[in-house]
């Protein structure tokens, strides 16, 4: 089995109105209610938008301590929306499910797999 990550970038969502986000809201938790019942999943979440802090975590080199300001890093045009983790057979799963929860929520998704964690000891 691996993890997969399926995930969509917030700017991918579209102008849509208020009353076609309520109706995708079941269809999305069926998806993942599915993926629970086929016991595939392991997380799934959207994020807080503008309103959620977010922190940004940057390493010094020089003192051996990160240093944790507000905000992100970066201004950037795209940032993460939602995700959700699968732990399927193979890819062919993984973008069944991708496609389903894409579907589901009426915007595209990305499907990556995670690489293998080390083996310790």
């Amino acid at each position: 089995m691996a993890e997969y990550l399926l995930y969509f970038n917030q700017q991918w969502v579209g102008d849509h109105p208020e009353e076609w986000f309520r109706g995708r809201g079941p269809l999305a938790m069926g998806v993942v209610n599915d993926m629970k019942a086929a016991g595939v999943y392991v997380f799934a979440g959207g994020l807080e938008e503008e309103d959620g802090p977010v922190y940004h975590a940057d390493p010094n080199t020089d003192s051996g301590t990160a240093m944790v300001t507000d905000g992100p890093y970066v201004e950037t045009k795209e940032w993460l929306g939602g995700f959700a983790i699968v732990d399927v057979p193979d890819d062919a799963t993984a973008t069944m499910w991708g496609a389903r929860i894409a579907e589901a929520c009426g915007w595209p998704h990305e499907v990556r797999r995670f690489k293998p964690q080390p083996q310790v000891g």
